[in-house]
């Protein structure tokens, strides 16, 4: 076996899964679309069109996955959400 093979192998034995958790922010008649915006590019670092994009899902769909990640880096984003008035959850 070459040692480039060996390499590749070793790399797929060491993976192991990391359970992924999730970001749902949910539709409400309150917040402007600026400020779910503003929000999402604060507390999740969206660039301008992803928050948009979220924010029209948000409108149209009633929730939409904003973030995905470890519960420990997710949950301060998610605090930082509720503190600016929008309605979110990790699940």
């Amino acid at each position: 076996m070459s040692t480039q093979r060996q390499t590749e192998v070793d790399l797929l034995v060491e993976e192991k899964e990391v359970p992924q958790n999730e970001i749902v922010l949910f539709n409400d008649d309150v917040n402007t679309f600026d400020h779910v915006i503003d929000t999402l590019i604060y507390a999740c670092e969206h660039d301008p069109e992803q928050a948009e994009q979220c924010a029209i899902i948000v409108h149209y769909k009633g929730k939409c996955t904003v973030k995905t990640g470890v519960y420990e880096e997710l949950e301060p984003r998610c605090s930082m959400l509720l503190k600016a008035g929008l309605s979110a959850e990790i699940v």
